[in-house]
């Protein structure tokens, strides 16, 4: 079940609240400029699969997001528990960083917590299959996929070019809690 936690920055021990349902995360994320909602993940799609068979499955969604937010570029992050580079993939996503253009995340297959560091807090948000996530350009934040990863994810940015993460420097994501414990 997908839910959003919500903590003060300087207090990852002690969150302020924790909601459930859909419409109450939306709710809470739509002042921060962050979409959340679901989107149809009808077509089964495992962790795992090619970026093709991912972009052949999801094709049509994938251009009415171009259509509606303007994202011109696609990635895809396709890992199970047996992934090679699962580690080296974990690592490099929980460091927290930043996008210089909006980014959109529609979750396929399996889970992961998306935490964006917004002022004095940190959303939490734990998202699964049918989950679609969208943060302005230039939100700190980062993700955790767990010690076993088990997801697919399509990713939508509205630049052309090469997307970076730039790293913030700051050890928050350090602190907090990881996937894993939400399960």
């Amino acid at each position: 079940m997908s839910s959003l936690t919500v903590y003060p920055a300087d207090s990852p021990e002690q969150p302020n609240k924790v909601l459930t349902h859909a419409a109450d995360i939306a709710a809470t994320l739509a002042p921060l400029g962050v979409r959340f909602g679901p989107w149809e993940a009808a077509t089964g799609v495992r962790p795992g699969a090619s970026h093709e068979d991912v972009l052949a499955a999801y094709g049509q969604q994938i251009e009415m997001l171009r259509n509606e937010g303007g994202y011109m570029n696609v990635d895809i992050v396709s890992l199970d528990e047996n992934d090679p580079i699962k580690e080296e993939v974990r690592a490099r996503l929980r460091k927290e960083y930043r996008h210089g253009e909006d980014e959109v995340r529609f979750f396929v297959a399996g889970r992961g917590l998306f935490n964006l560091h917004i002022e004095d807090h940190v959303y939490a948000v734990l998202c699964e299959k049918g989950d679609l996530i969208s943060i302005p350009a230039g939100t700190r934040h980062w993700v955790d996929i767990g010690e076993q990863p088990y997801l697919v994810v399509i990713r939508l940015y509205n630049n052309a070019g090469d997307v970076r993460a730039s790293y913030t420097g700051d050890s928050i994501a350090e602190r907090f809690p990881e996937l894993d414990s939400y399960l």
